[in-house]
């Protein structure tokens, strides 16, 4: 299999799954229990929190950990609008990951102000109309570091002094999935004051991401009961993933400046076969401001599910857009925010790279897609 789904998710590195085994076996404690097992698993949890903060410039205490992406970006829009009312709206923009825009969703159906603002023909958010937007009951903006259908990466360290020089008491979240393969993570130098990271992008386990919380940030759980993590989670911790997930952030970090340079390498040279060789083959991803390890492309005539289908068969994992979808054949709401109609939305493909790729595999995979392109037109 040529594997060119890693915006979906990633394989684990072994040294991860090797780190995480000791607490899935024989420290298996409860780390809020008192007994030697027990502390031996929180004193684990905690050396990963520190880690995991020192990574980012943050505090160990600035660490929730949670499930994944879609908690952490759920926690930080809710948390904080259940938290600060009556200042409690959000304002975000049109193509964020589900996970941030049903979120917003239910917030207004709970009568909280929110305002999704569009984007340009490259997905880059209207800054104008972003600013705009801020008023009095303004709590938090939302705003992706990095796309995960485009890859296209915003100036979030600009954007988010305009907001701040707006208003200093509006936060900034971000979703920084798709961001810790490629990106150095410093929370202070972005200017945010929630950020959500998982560790399945980049090696580490499903199931296992954090939500960076500023000193000073209160929020209102999502779930209550023993007041773990401060309060802010409640819920036994997995401390295996935790440790995983610290893990997998190290040796992402160490590998990054090979992944930028060969995984981009990987990219280019499948960008570079598949436009030369298919006619009327377009990018969807910004030339500049984008990841090394997404591309997005519209083929005309060309059908997704069905060239998609196509390519599974012959061994390639590509994708439409979103894995977070249920596998609904849904028409991609990025792609439709940055101007694209339906109709060439579903012409349209996901191929991502990650930490595996090889140009080798690109390129096969690059033919593969001008051979099954040519045959269904």
């Amino acid at each position: 299999m040529i594997y060119l789904d890693h915006a979906a998710t990633t394989p684990m590195r072994p040294e991860v799954w090797e780190s995480m085994q000791p607490y899935a076996l024989d420290v298996f404690g409860n780390s809020s229990g008192v007994h030697d097992v027990s502390r031996r698993a929180k004193n684990a949890l905690e050396e990963a929190r520190e880690q995991i903060a020192a990574m980012i410039n943050a505090k160990p205490m600035e660490i929730v950990f949670t499930s994944g992406g879609t908690e952490s970006d759920n926690l930080a829009l809710k948390g904080v609008a259940w938290n600060r009312s009556p200042r409690s709206g959000v304002v975000t923009v049109a193509t964020e990951h589900e996970a941030v825009l049903e979120a917003v969703d239910l917030l207004e159906r709970f009568d909280d102000p929110a305002t999704v603002v569009g984007v340009d023909s490259h997905g880059f958010v209207d800054r104008e109309e972003l600013l705009g937007a801020l008023n009095e009951e303004s709590a938090v903006v939302s705003l992706m570091l990095v796309n995960n259908e485009t890859g296209l990466v915003h100036d979030l360290a600009a954007i988010s002094a305009e907001i701040k020089a707006v208003d200093p008491e509006i936060l900034v979240h971000t979703d920084a999935v798709q961001a810790y393969s490629s990106q150095q993570l410093d929370v202070d130098a972005l200017g945010v004051d929630l950020m959500t990271v998982t560790g399945h992008k980049f090696g580490g386990p499903k199931g296992a991401g954090f939500l960076y919380v500023r000193e000073g940030v209160a929020l209102e759980p999502l779930a209550h009961g023993g007041g773990q993590e401060l309060g802010r989670r409640s819920g036994t911790h997995d401390v295996a993933s935790a440790v995983g997930l610290a893990t997998a952030m190290r040796l992402a970090g160490e590998d990054r400046e090979r992944f930028v340079a060969e995984v981009g390498l990987a990219r280019a040279e499948f960008e570079k076969r598949v436009l030369d060789s298919v006619e009327g083959a377009v990018l969807n991803s910004p030339e500049h401001a984008r990841s090394p390890n997404h591309c997005n492309v519209r083929i005309p005539g060309v059908r997704n599910e069905t060239l998609l289908l196509r390519l599974d068969q012959a061994g390639v994992a590509a994708s439409a857009g979103s894995a977070c979808q249920s596998g609904a054949a849904t028409v991609s709401h990025v792609l439709e925010s940055m101007g694209l109609s339906a109709e060439q939305a579903r012409e349209s493909f996901r191929f991502s790279f990650g930490w595996t790729s090889t140009v080798e595999e690109a390129g096969d995979a690059a033919d593969l897609v001008i051979d099954l392109a040519g045959q269904l037109r």
